[in-house]
């Protein structure tokens, strides 16, 4: 789900045709709150099965990186993009925001967290 958001769909869509910038930001806000609500419910079952079945080290490790950085993007990256798209959605022009850039490396670190999570948690 990350992949398909983060990396595919949220760069395509303002490539669309007729889609605008407020078009894009509404959609982007829209799905990123339903992606951001499933990884919290998921992240609680996962915590929940390694908290049960008595993980060893490294899937603790990972799911602890994993939940760090999703912590992070919903307690301090996503409000500044909240507040971003809210200002280019009532016509302020400005510079691109840092916030972007910090959300998608975030991005980048939870899928490699989750990939090894996801091989450490097979291999037991």
């Amino acid at each position: 789900m990350v992949l398909a958001i983060s990396f595919v769909e949220a760069p395509l869509k303002f490539r669309a045709p007729n889609v605008t910038i407020p078009i894009g930001l509404g959609i982007g806000r829209l799905v990123f709150k339903a992606l951001n609500g499933i990884e919290c419910v998921l992240a609680v079952a996962v915590l929940g099965l390694v908290l049960v079945g008595g993980a060893g080290v490294g899937v603790i490790a990972s799911l602890a990186v994993v939940l760090v950085v999703l912590v992070v993007q919903l307690a301090a990256v996503r409000p500044r993009l909240n507040r971003r798209s809210d200002a280019v959605l009532a016509g302020e022009e400005g510079p691109r925001s840092h916030a972007h850039v910090a959300y998608v490396a975030l991005e980048c670190v939870k899928v490699v967290g989750l990939i090894v999570l996801g091989v450490l948690a097979l291999a037991v």
